[in-house]
């Protein structure tokens, strides 16, 4: 997480984190939906049990489930992400210090984009990191597919340049060839 100086004080810092980040999510999906519904209807199962049980106050459970049920969900759903804390290419997760590119390659249709990160030399994938097949237009390793009507470029730059450490270059790679993006 980072500080910032609270505006107008000067003294008080203000943590910032959750919004601090750049996300793609993958597209609706019924199986995560299903999932999520079916944790919180056993998570109030498990309350009412736990209350009938032990004379427990079954809103604790409840209360103490929900930031992990939704945690779960959100995981689902990311594809692409980036936050202070590093990078989340599908289930990858990389520190800032091993990637020195994102890259993004618009396939012909403009049904789907790719985004995908480039180590620096010497950094590895985690063990057993799930990686997608090579795609012929993505120059990249690690990339995942997104719904192109979800990623928007320009976005992707602000937070960037907002978030990423400043060697971090975001790369667009065509049939011509790759540029940096500006």
């Amino acid at each position: 997480m980072t500080q910032r100086q609270h505006p107008g004080t000067g003294a008080q810092p203000v943590r910032r984190a959750r919004w601090e980040r750049y996300r793609v999510t993958h597209p609706f999906s019924p199986k995560a939906l299903a999932g999520l519904w079916g944790a919180i209807i056993g998570i109030v199962a498990l309350a009412a049990l736990l209350g009938w049980a032990l004379d427990m106050k079954g809103g604790v459970v409840i209360v103490a489930a929900i930031p992990f049920i939704a945690s779960w969900f959100e995981k689902q759903r990311t594809a692409f992400q980036f936050d202070p804390a590093g990078v989340r290419v599908g289930e990858v997760l990389l520190p800032w210090s091993d990637v020195s590119q994102f890259v993004v390659a618009t396939p012909p249709g403009g049904q789907s984009a790719l985004l995908g990160v480039r180590l620096r030399p010497g950094a590895a994938l985690p063990p057993h990191a799930p990686v997608s097949p090579p795609h012929p237009d993505m120059p990249a390793h690690l990339h995942v597919a997104v719904q192109g009507r979800k990623f928007e470029l320009s976005q992707m730059i602000r937070k960037a340049r907002k978030y990423a450490p400043s060697q971090v270059q975001i790369v667009v790679a065509d049939p011509s060839g790759e540029r940096v993006a500006a």
